[in-house]
């Protein structure tokens, strides 16, 4: 094997399956919680990570996320939420992963992904990206297109695209705003 001298290879050999499924979550979908929820039951341990970039305009804080995750996953014993900067290869390395797990929805989400994993190959090579599918029925959901819709659907359509503590905490707000 080559070694690669910024890969710390002995913080990544672990006999337990550590998979680590980076975004920004803002909101958490229904269709991020379906590829949690699959993904919970092929690894020991997943990792969400929520990645925080001060240059993006977000709708929650890191810690509403946060919470929010954790409250939707309450019941998957082996998934952890943890919020991270910088580039998410180093955060699923810090992790003790080595596995990169990647939802995608559509082909246009294919392309994008396809790029970022090249460019994570060449930053670690000893870190694998995994693609799980989106459930066909949340293949349209995205956070934006739930920022779109949230000032015009009900909750009943809300409902349709998040968990319940989702649609509340979206509620409270454009109630705020």
């Amino acid at each position: 094997m080559v070694q690669f001298p910024y890969v710390n290879y002995a913080m990544t050999k672990s006999d337990s399956r550590i998979a680590v499924y980076t975004g920004s979550f803002d909101p958490i979908t229904l269709g991020h919680l379906n590829v949690i929820e699959r993904c919970s039951k092929l690894v020991d341990k997943l990792i969400v990570g929520i990645g925080v970039n001060i240059d993006k305009q977000v709708l929650f804080t890191p810690e509403e996320r946060i919470e929010m995750i954790r409250e939707a996953t309450a019941r998957l014993g082996n998934v952890e939420v943890r919020e991270f900067t910088g580039l998410a290869v180093n955060f699923v390395r810090e992790c003790g992963a080595r596995v990169m797990i990647r939802g995608v929805r559509s082909l246009s989400d294919m392309e994008a992904e396809f790029t970022m994993t090249l460019a994570n190959r060449q930053l670690d090579p000893g870190i694998e990206t995994v693609f799980l599918m989106a459930g066909e029925e949340y293949s349209h959901i995205s956070s934006s297109l739930i920022k779109q819709i949230a000032s015009l659907a009900g909750d009943k359509e809300l409902l349709k695209f998040v968990p319940p503590a989702v649609a509340k905490a979206i509620r409270k707000k454009m109630e705020q705003d």
